[in-house]
């Protein structure tokens, strides 16, 4: 029997919020042949790209997490960590309305 972490749960709470919003999200895989630090999902509608980590209450993000962050935010993307759908109630006009990089502390 396979145990459900926190952050699993926030992953599909996250991508199912984000669905309902008319995005279309997708989740990506980390391992071999994967880009290292890469998001949990990434989201989109029309012209905008979310990258979005997703974490339990007290997870934080890796060094190469890290690093991958600065990358998307090099060439003008947007990248955020949610903890909750919570952090996602400032939706509007196809961005999230958390400047990149936010990172929503409990």
């Amino acid at each position: 029997m396979s145990r459900t972490t926190p952050e699993t749960t926030v992953k599909r709470a996250v991508r199912k919020h984000l669905l309902e919003q008319g995005y279309f999200v997708f989740p990506l895989t980390a391992g071999m042949g994967s880009w290292p630090g890469v998001s949990d999902l990434v989201a989109v509608r029309g012209a905008s790209v979310l990258w979005i980590e997703c974490k339990s209450q007290t997870g934080r993000c890796s060094a190469k997490q890290d690093q991958f962050r600065r990358d998307i935010e090099s060439h003008g993307g947007t990248y955020v960590v949610v903890r909750s759908v919570d952090d996602l109630a400032g939706l509007t006009g196809g961005c999230l309305a958390l400047s990149s990089a936010t990172d929503v502390e409990p």
